[in-house]
């Protein structure tokens, strides 16, 4: 099928990549479906990207090329939700807030989009402790190693 995105123009996308939020993302209650597309193969973005409306896109990248240190803890009821049988089912991202400067840029470690990438499922979870994983994080260089 084909969608438009916001980053991309007109692209082909196969359904089993849809990804289901249940309940939407905050900000966006109804938009359920979304697809991450890559930008770059050796770039750490991707487009995060409904596939009903081509102005809800949103960058993302893997936090923990920014932040090595990067972790927090899903709850039970976040695991349940998304179906989480294996660890290694679950990609993070962070949406990442572009400056004209690329440097001034951030990603956001608040609020990581969680996917269970075998199921299909995912869920933006806000976290508690905005101390040790800010909303506007400085990605001007890459830290960690991309998982």
């Amino acid at each position: 099928m084909n969608i438009e995105t916001k980053f991309l123009g007109d692209v082909a996308i196969d359904e089993e990549a849809i990804i289901t939020f249940e309940d939407g993302i905050p900000g966006f209650p109804d938009e359920t479906k979304f697809v991450l597309l890559p930008i770059e193969a050796d770039v750490p973005l991707a487009s995060f990207q409904s596939i009903h409306s081509a102005d809800i896109g949103f960058l993302v990248a893997y936090p923990f090329a920014f932040k090595a240190d990067y972790a927090f803890d899903l709850s039970e009821a976040d695991k349940e939700m998304l179906e989480v049988e294996e660890e290694t089912d679950v990609l993070v991202y962070g949406i990442v807030t572009l400056k004209e400067n690329f440097q001034s840029s951030t990603i956001n470690l608040l609020a990581p989009i969680v996917i269970n990438k075998v199921k299909k499922v995912g869920k933006q979870i806000i976290l508690q402790d905005n101390d040790k994983h800010p909303l506007r994080y400085p990605i001007s260089a890459l830290e960690g190693s991309v998982k």
